[in-house]
């Protein structure tokens, strides 16, 4: 695990995986602002009509704000997790290469998939999320659920992407995506990080990358 991650750090800060979180991050943005804009009243109604069946008087009265920052937020996540997900292939062919040259790649991700599972992962996180938002405010509990839930955002869509690359037979891919949760929850922790959570996506596709190439030497 520890030679995983310090891999996938070493991996992160290169020119090339920089300059494509950078495209990444310009169009997430893009679409997030676009999205929040055109639901704006629509998003600003769920939110009040959402804090009225809260018990909490306080959360009632104070998160509004709290609620349409934490929503923002989640919008931006995920596009950029979707995004990541549509553009990674060039970026993991690459780097397995680099790291990895015996491994031949045996075949691509098919785009409507990874887009299906990307947007249902988004969808299963939005919801749980909307249905277990005070959680996020208990002291470390909180800390947790949020790691979990981003985990469920991560996880999927990056086996299914660097699976169909490098292994032929899917019915290995559960051997070898053994402690993905665990590996989806440490990717999650940039999103923890202003700035750095942009490169969360990207680095859980690199740390599945090597967690699973790694056992293709061993």
């Amino acid at each position: 695990m520890t030679q995983i991650i310090g891999k996938s750090f070493k991996d992160i800060f290169s020119s090339t995986v920089l300059l494509f979180v950078l495209k990444v991050t310009l169009i997430s943005l893009a679409i997030t602002f676009a999205l929040l804009w055109g639901l704006k009243d629509n998003l600003n109604s769920f939110i009040t009509s959402y804090l009225t069946w809260l018990p909490w008087e306080w959360l009632q009265t104070t998160g509004a704000s709290v609620a349409s920052i934490a929503i923002s937020y989640m919008v931006f996540i995920m596009m950029i997790s979707i995004v990541t997900s549509f553009m990674v292939e060039p970026l993991l062919i690459k780097l397995a290469k680099k790291h990895y040259p015996e491994v031949e790649v045996v075949g691509t991700p098919n785009m409507s998939t990874s887009l299906i599972l990307s947007l249902k992962s988004a969808m299963i996180m939005f919801i749980i999320f909307m249905f277990t938002f005070p959680v996020m405010f208990i002291p470390l509990v909180g800390a947790i659920y949020m790691l979990w839930l981003w985990s469920i955002l991560l996880k999927k869509p990056t086996i299914y992407d660097v699976s169909s690359l490098f292994i032929a037979d899917k019915k290995d891919v559960k051997a070898r995506t053994k402690k993905s949760t665990m590996l989806a929850m440490i990717a999650a922790g940039f999103n923890y990080i202003p700035v750095l959570n942009i490169f969360s996506a990207v680095f859980a596709q690199i740390l599945f990358l090597h967690h699973i190439l790694g056992e293709e030497e061993k």
